[in-house]
């Protein structure tokens, strides 16, 4: 613990934001948690409820930028961590507030560290930036690859990885920006790639389950993940840069092996003629140079962590399993 440090988290209430404030928390890291829901639905999965009230939230819209450099100055803010954003469904039915919420609010982020000596800076970006795998010959898919999206998700990605580059050129303002592909763990639960996931928790549950898709892919596990969001802001970079994330570099046929050979009751299909439209073999040599030891949950150890977790809260109906109808 650093008692010089105080992180404010945005998009706190998302999956890899809940494992930041878990982390945090377990830590005695100073932090606020920020989100512009105020239902601690998935920290609660992780969390127990004295953790939950022994947590510093605030209700924070990052789309108002007064708000946001409010938040930042008046709670003596060192490190952010910013994960807040909408996901690629919800950009593509509301284009405008999709790019209001993942552009400007980034931009909102930048301008709050710029104005308030913030040197300690992670943001999420997405393998969404990318293109399709046949853009990519070269594998591992190097960190610096042209950017291809295909989605306004990714176009508002790339946008932000722009401008983060252009407040370090103009205004020094460092950053660190991580390219997540397919996060599963306790809490994640919205998107198509959340299928991983939850073909955890329908094993848990004794339930069948269908994954949408099938082919080569790279899982990280969401604690994983906010552990990297987290050193990456402890970094201090001084300049821009944006991180492919790698980890377990593997095939949906294979992950669903895996799961069956380590519950024999696991009832786990998926379609193999549906490939994600990302590359999967990334090189994360970047990362690794920045942070040194990124963390990783070897793949076995982690559905096993998952199993134990879903188990309890099932037991203690702690989680609706009504996400698993697809």
């Amino acid at each position: 613990m650093n008692n010089s440090e105080k992180f404010l988290i945005t998009g706190a209430m998302g999956c890899i934001g809940a494992w930041v404030v878990r982390h945090l928390l377990d830590e005695g890291t100073k932090f606020v948690a920020t989100d512009l829901s105020d239902n601690p639905a998935r920290p609660r999965l992780i969390m127990s409820d004295a953790e939950i009230a022994a947590v510093t939230w605030q209700k924070l819209d990052i789309t108002d930028a007064g708000a946001v450099d409010a938040a930042v100055k008046d709670q003596g803010i060192t490190h952010i961590v910013h994960l807040a954003g909408l996901q690629i469904p919800f950009c593509r039915a509301n284009p405008s507030l999709g790019a209001a919420v993942n552009v400007q609010g980034t931009v909102n982020v930048l301008e709050a560290a710029r104005h308030n000596g913030i040197s300690g800076l992670s943001y999420a970006s997405s393998l969404a930036a990318l293109g399709p795998p046949h853009l990519y010959p070269r594998m591992p898919v190097p960190n610096d690859a042209p950017t291809a999206p295909t989605t306004l998700y990714g176009v508002y990605k790339v946008a932000n990885e722009e401008t983060a580059r252009i407040y370090w050129q103009d205004w020094q303002v460092g950053s660190i920006g991580l390219r997540p592909y397919n996060v599963y763990g306790v809490g994640r639960d919205q998107g198509v790639t959340a299928d991983i996931a939850k073909a955890i928790l329908a094993t848990a549950a004794g339930q069948p389950f269908h994954i949408r898709y099938g082919g080569p892919l790279a899982l990280q596990h969401a604690s994983d993940v906010a552990k990297m969001f987290m050193t990456s802001a402890r970094a201090r970079h001084q300049g821009a840069v944006v991180c492919n994330l790698r980890n377990d570099v593997t095939t949906v046929e294979a992950f669903v092996d895996l799961l069956t050979q380590l519950y024999p009751h696991a009832e786990v299909t998926n379609d193999s003629s549906n490939l994600l439209p990302f590359p999967a073999d990334l090189d994360d040599t970047i990362l690794r140079s920045l942070i040194t030891d990124v963390p990783h949950t070897p793949l076995t150890d982690a559905i096993q962590e998952d199993y134990d977790m879903y188990r309890i809260l099932i037991d203690a109906r702690r989680i609706n399993l009504e996400q698993l109808k697809l």
